[in-house]
């Protein structure tokens, strides 16, 4: 039985509240053991405690087994999800972003390309948004060139690897300049999975099993590796970019995520893995092909795929591909915020205006690039509203005159000591709250545009 609550966890725990684990109870550490902030190693009566910690390891595991690829910082985690749908809890690990690159390519254009896969990164909502992986094609059916290209690749990028081949020989060559760094080999067949199985065995790392269209014998490939002490497994059912086929690959993924989770059927409980490079089997004229790759990403990071083979590194398809993936793992249990404060932008003096706006992290972000685009040396304060955009937070009274006070003598800022003008700008849409902020702050107040895009122009005609 999976443990999903705090108090199931709970029982399982020493009850001493002994405070080891980094949180004042055991309770405390029993609900970041169900978020998977904490892992079960983090309390040390448990570790003393053999069976008992087994058991609850068991129980607190993914239904869907994870799996790592990768050393460092840069190692990913596949699969590792407990629910059909992301309201239900979340979904935990990304879909990892695999881009191809090939043996039979100039070394100039390999090491060009491997570099704009390794360092692209756009900045959203905090944090940057990247690539995950580099995977590596035989198009030319040559160990000794593949084995080149891997060791090329690896030279030049820390992303972990996946090797491409079916070619038992030419994974092996690949396999003996990147062991390791934990590679994933794709693929094993119904044809070649007694080679690919002994390679996954004698250098420890995962491996995906390829059956296009069938899953009964993808399901078979599974079990004879399990039986061989293979559990790092990644399943691709094939990936059809088109027609029929498409929907029969839809519906592939949806069997083989719902026989995993809600039919407990453990010996396909593994990562999906999806190929939307197959676009490009099927027109030749790049722009086109580019859109319909990164549209089948979207299909299958919504349903359910754990791990992904690409092609396009063309900004259009990576945008709408990192963005789809950060919407679809933004945890929906947790308010988006930043810290409360007052932020300096730019370089502000006392002639500088002040800003206000809440704390939900796409509204504070927004604001602060629209500020720094503008070149708009201010202090933007960040209103404690619990992560809930300015509208919703004046309705809902986070967003009030006294936070707003709040946030100001937490942060120790003193208008009559940093400003020449006393003065507060709040955005349109908390016009509302003007007259009861001069009073609460003895301040002057001017309301603000509505969308902070429209903030430079209203400056230029508002703050002398």
């Amino acid at each position: 039985m999976k443990l999903n609550s705090p108090l199931q966890v709970y029982k399982y725990l020493p009850k001493i509240n002994c405070g080891k684990c980094g949180e004042k109870t055991c309770m405390a550490f029993a609900s970041r053991l169900v978020d998977r902030s904490k892992k079960i190693e983090d309390c040390q009566i448990l570790l003393q405690d053999k069976e008992k910690f087994l058991q609850l390891a068991e129980l607190l595991a993914p239904e869907i087994r994870e799996i790592t690829a990768g050393v460092g910082d840069r190692k990913v985690r596949i699969g590792g999800d407990d629910v059909l749908h992301r309201h239900q809890l979340t979904f935990f690990n990304p879909t990892v972003l695999a881009y191809d690159v090939w043996d039979t390519m100039e070394e100039v254009a390999l090491i060009e390309r491997v570099k704009k896969i390794s360092e692209f990164k756009k900045f959203y909502v905090g944090h940057y948004l990247k690539l995950d992986m580099i995977a590596v094609r035989s198009t030319g059916e040559s160990a000794a060139k593949f084995k080149s290209c891997v060791e090329k690749v690896t030279e030049v990028s820390t992303l972990p690897v996946m090797l491409c081949s079916f070619d038992p020989t030419v994974l092996k060559a690949g396999l003996e300049v990147c062991a390791d760094k934990k590679p994933v080999l794709y693929a094993a067949t119904k044809d070649n999975w007694e080679q690919v199985s002994k390679l996954a065995l004698e250098y420890h790392v995962p491996v995906v099993l390829f059956s296009e269209g069938d899953l009964d014998s993808l399901k078979t490939l599974a079990v004879s590796f399990n039986r061989l002490g293979i559990n790092d497994i990644i399943l691709d059912p094939g990936t059809y970019p088109e027609g029929a086929q498409l929907k029969s690959t839809f519906e592939n993924f949806i069997k083989l995520r719902r026989a995993g989770i809600k039919e407990s059927q453990k010996e396909i409980a593994y990562p999906i893995m999806a190929a939307p490079i197959t676009a490009w089997m099927i027109d030749n004229d790049p722009t086109p092909t580019s859109y319909l790759e990164a549209a089948l990403a979207s299909i299958f990071m919504i349903k359910y795929a754990d791990i992904m083979l690409l092609h396009s590194i063309e900004p259009h398809a990576l945008l709408s591909e990192v963005y789809m993936r950060e919407t679809m793992y933004t945890d929906p249990r947790t308010p988006l915020k930043v810290d409360s404060g007052v932020y300096k932008i730019g370089n502000p003096t006392k002639d500088s205006p002040v800003i206000t706006t809440s704390n939900f992290a796409l509204t504070y972000y927004t604001v602060e690039s629209d500020l720094s685009s503008g070149r708009i040396d201010c202090y933007l304060a960040s209103v404690n509203t619990d992560g809930i955009g300015v509208e919703a937070a004046v309705a809902g009274r986070q967003f009030t005159a006294a936070k707003i006070k709040e946030t100001f003598d937490e942060a120790g800022f003193d208008f009559k000591e940093k400003t020449s003008h006393n003065t507060i700008i709040l955005p349109g849409l908390a016009a509302r709250l003007q007259g009861d902020l001069e009073d609460v702050m003895g301040i002057k107040v001017l309301i603000g545009p509505v969308d902070s895009n429209q903030i430079p122009g209203w400056m230029d005609k508002n703050w002398l």
